[in-house]
């Protein structure tokens, strides 16, 4: 590379450039560039209906408030709790779109972005920078804007792999030292999910490559796993679980096809702890999620173990995993890149978990999904599914069939209804 060229302004400078009309994109996750953000929003009074573009953010956006309806618009890629509101309050708008494919909006064209705004690593002694705990689709965004501006952050992990930008290919970077947004979905984790963990982890088998989604539940079996052995992971998402895993000697990463003895991960939430231990550590290895999540290559994978959420599934197997009714809740992200994946996988488990019942005790397994709500996931794509009361495999069954191992394990006060239903739907079980 030639010779470096950084130019360093203000927010306020940096910010500058961005104009009405304009479409910005906002990385997501903990790299989640809130100081940028809040600078933004003073700009409010002279900006009209600049869209905003992103994955799942973390911490306040308050681009996103009702106030500043006029100025900024909430195009969400994967809805995120700080922006749930505007998307379904007409603020903003939810684009469906498989995670694995993000990228490829970018480059083509067909979601032309004017500005990147990111969140990085200072700079090392040859110019190159770290999207530290955010590859996924941010490199693509970084390589397809028109103009990118990125604050630098000493308190931003170095990480390896698809991460490492030069600094000539920022446009204008802002100086900052903040902390990096934390969290820990162990804290959430009840009886229920344990129960649900424990008997995932009789399905996982030793040498298995693992994929965990976001959630109390995929947390709660990793804390289950610390008597298997050489298990591997290829993940869009990596968690304070996975850590300690590898610190326990149970992940090795010997047996995968892809990458033997390094993590693939496309993102990493989590605690400072887990933040410090990815900082310029050559087991993670940070990919783009048109590669992580590329069936292709999570299916070249042995024993491809997928665990997911949902918020409901039906009697068919039709599995919701981010529509509550007619309400954008989340996105479809990587679940079907990963269920398909893990299907395809020698010695693969496609797993969706849910508890059976929500915290008013509504039933999550339905006789038909709620009125407006979206399929996440196919009929045809599911396997197995396990909430606290067991596990139906779904694989190869017929609609009677399938009906029935669902009621057996719903939750004991739905399972009455839930047989007329199927009874009124199919004639017998």
């Amino acid at each position: 590379m030639s010779e470096i060229k950084a130019t360093y302004k203000t927010a306020e400078e940096a910010l500058s450039v961005i104009k009405s009309g304009d479409r910005v994109f906002v990385q997501g996750s903990a790299a989640t560039p809130q100081f940028l953000i809040s600078k933004l929003a003073d700009r409010a009074d002279e900006l009209r209906n600049v869209e905003l573009v992103s994955i799942t953010t973390y911490g306040e956006i308050p681009l996103a408030e009702e106030r500043f309806k006029d100025s900024f618009f909430i195009n969400s890629l994967f809805v995120s709790a700080n922006v749930r509101d505007a998307v379904n309050g007409g603020r903003g708008d939810y684009t469906p779109i498989f995670l694995s494919e993000i990228p490829h909006l970018f480059r083509s064209g067909i979601l032309p972005l004017d500005v990147a705004i990111v969140h990085v690593s200072p700079p090392d002694k040859h110019g190159y920078c770290s999207l530290g705990v955010s590859v996924d689709v941010t490199r693509e965004a970084v390589l397809s804007a028109k103009y990118v501006i990125a604050q630098v952050n000493p308190q931003m992990p170095r990480t390896h792999g698809d991460g490492l930008i030069h600094i000539n290919q920022l446009d204008v970077l802002v100086e900052i030292d903040e902390e990096l947004p934390e969290v820990d979905y162990s804290l959430r984790i009840t009886s229920v999910e344990e129960t649900i963990a424990r008997y995932i982890s009789e399905m996982v088998e030793d040498g298995a490559t693992l994929q965990m989604g976001i959630g109390a539940i995929p947390d709660a079996v990793l804390s289950s796993l610390t008597n298997h052995k050489e298990l591997g992971i290829h993940t869009e998402m990596m968690s304070n679980g996975v850590m300690q895993l590898v610190e326990k000697g149970v992940i090795t990463n010997e047996h995968k096809y892809r990458h033997p003895g390094r993590i693939a991960t496309g993102f990493i939430v989590g605690n400072r702890k887990l933040y410090d231990f990815v900082d310029d550590n050559p087991l993670i290895l940070m990919q783009r999620t048109d590669y992580v999540n590329d069936v292709t290559i999570i299916r070249s994978n042995p024993k491809v173990t997928a665990i997911n959420s949902a918020i409901e599934i039906d009697l068919t197997g039709q599995v919701v995993s981010d529509t509550i009714g007619k309400y954008q809740f989340s996105g479809i992200g990587g679940q079907m890149d990963f269920i398909r994946g893990a299907a395809l996988s020698p010695g693969g488990k496609p797993i969706i978990a849910l508890p059976s019942v929500t915290r008013k005790g509504i039933s999550r397994i339905t006789p038909l999904i709620n009125e407006g709500a979206a399929v996440t996931t196919t009929r045809a794509h599911v396997h197995y599914v396990v909430t606290e009361y067991g596990v139906a495999y779904l694989y190869g069954k017929n609609l009677r069939q399938r009906a029935k191992a669902l009621i057996d394990i719903a939750h004991p006060d739905h399972r009455e209804r839930l047989e007329r239903e199927a009874v009124d739907r199919y004639g017998f079980l």
